[in-house]
């Protein structure tokens, strides 16, 4: 999107901004697709402020769609066929950066068209330090992905702990799941290794540090099991299919605290990554999909998805409103990736990297999962 484009669009909101907006189609029943990535994910979304905000503006309804394990693709498909059904997508950084690159997705003036922090704090200084990526991409969450033991699985005093563990075959059998995609498994597989978590990604621009990552995988290629959506992660673990799996640290926790699976999350070498908002290009209904991150990506609004899933907030400004999960009533705070004694050892996902190396390694990576 152009300068003088994203300006009027940021002063269209900022003139029907809130609740009682003015703006001409502020009133108008409109029906927006929100895409996301399903589970207790998007349940956390739609009660922490889907549903909030449908009852405040009765005539907006928000429409769930399961779509982000393909949203990048998604969008190009719709881009080019001319016809925009997506209104809001839940995107990781790195393809929300090759999309708004190839002016797929809204441009965001993150101080006009975000809300202030409590006590007027910029959003541009309020959201947390690299999450910001690019000029399209509005910040919710900083998440992760973990390792996950089904702990009945191993003996009492034989339980795994490290990202090494995963890779002992001898002495923690069992199959392992991981995702299909080379981000995290690569970093892990460097890691287990020997490299220090603050050069893994030197090594991974290197054709020999790609090939040290493959090398590393070989040695459990057989003892992987591959999943490509985040409900099959756990669910493999639940029906002890698999010893360990990799898998987003919001489901694990469900699984767990929810569900009550005898899960342990190992948090060593956790890939710790934002995932947030992208706005489509072309679509029908911008300025109402504006509006309602306004409110959605405010400072109350990213604390109150703490309630229901451990996810830690994007703003800084929400850090201090995370409490008890609403229906456990059990303290939140130690259950997010941030927590102090969850990260010693965390690898921070590196987004510049997978944008500028993606496409060649997933590539790779997939034809390496077929050999």
């Amino acid at each position: 999107m152009n300068k003088p484009m994203k300006s009027v669009i940021a002063t269209s909101i900022a003139l029907g901004l809130g609740l009682g907006a003015t703006a001409s189609w502020a009133n108008d029943p409109i029906s927006l697709t929100v895409v996301s990535w399903g589970g207790a994910y998007t349940a956390s979304q739609n009660r922490a402020y889907h549903q909030p905000y449908m009852e405040l503006n009765p005539h907006i309804t928000l429409i769930n769609d399961d779509g982000s394990a393909n949203a990048l693709a998604g969008i190009r498909a719709q881009a080019e066929a001319g016809n925009v059904t997506w209104d809001l997508v839940d995107m990781l950084p790195s393809d929300a950066q090759l999309a708004c690159d190839e002016g797929l997705l809204v441009e965001i003036d993150y101080d006009t068209m975000l809300a202030p922090a409590p006590d007027g704090t910029p959003a541009s200084e309020d959201f947390l330090p690299g999450s910001l990526e690019g000029d399209c991409f509005i910040p919710q969450i900083v998440y992760s992905t973990v390792m996950t033991i089904n702990t009945t699985m191993f003996p009492a005093d034989q339980q795994p702990s490290t990202i090494n563990d995963f890779f002992d075959v001898e002495n923690f059998p069992g199959q392992r799941a991981i995702q299909n995609r080379p981000a995290a498994n690569l970093e892990w597989a460097l890691y287990a290794d020997g490299v220090p978590i603050d050069e893994i990604y030197d090594e991974l621009r290197t054709p020999e540090g790609v090939q040290r990552a493959f090398d590393k995988l070989d040695t459990i290629k057989d003892h992987l099991v591959f999943w490509s959506e985040g409900s099959q992660a756990p669910q493999l673990l639940a029906d002890r299919e698999v010893a360990f799996a990799t898998g987003y640290n919001g489901r694990m926790f469900d699984a767990s605290e929810v569900e009550g699976q005898p899960f342990a999350i190992i948090w060593d070498g956790q890939i710790v990554e934002w995932d947030g908002w992208v706005i489509p290009a072309g679509g029908d209904n911008v300025e109402a999909v504006l509006e309602y991150l306004y409110w959605a990506t405010d400072t109350q609004r990213l604390a109150d998805q703490a309630k229901f899933i451990s996810y830690g907030p994007a703003r800084a400004s929400s850090a201090a409103l995370v409490s008890t999960h609403a229906d456990l009533g059990i303290d939140m705070n130690p259950h997010m990736p941030t927590h102090p004694d969850n990260y010693q050892t965390p690898i921070v996902l590196d987004n510049e990297f997978w944008t500028d190396y993606g496409d060649e390694l997933r590539e790779r990576f997939s034809a390496w999962m077929l050999r």
